[in-house]
């Protein structure tokens, strides 16, 4: 999911020219949400969870997320030289760890 994600927002950035932050925010809640739904069949196989009330666990968790990635895009931007990809991928690395942790604790543990 996360290169499908960094795949996007480089086409969106590059090629339709929408904003770095703005294309972050779109292809982090697409790559998600597409997330969501194969976590549920292959990484959480167990989780008794029924999916629409999980999906909405998952999208406050994602919200969340949104909020850290976006906001420490931002930060890495605005005082720092680093690239928007570059910076994409250290972003993904505290903010995805800290959703996996969320939603494996919060959303798919087995009831």
């Amino acid at each position: 999911m996360f290169l499908l994600g960094l795949a996007t927002l480089w086409l969106l950035v590059e090629l339709a020219r929408v904003g770095v932050l703005l294309a972050t925010a779109a292809t982090f809640l697409g790559a998600t949400t597409l997330h969501y739904f194969l976590g549920r069949t292959w990484i959480y196989r167990g989780t008794k969870r029924k999916p629409v009330p999980g999906y909405g666990y998952f999208l406050v968790n994602a919200m969340l997320g949104l909020a850290v990635t976006v906001a420490m895009m931002g930060a890495l931007l605005e005082w720092t030289p680093i690239h928007y990809l570059g910076a994409r991928i250290l972003v993904s690395v505290v903010a995805g760890l800290a959703m996996f942790l969320s939603n494996a604790i919060l959303n798919f543990k087995r009831l």
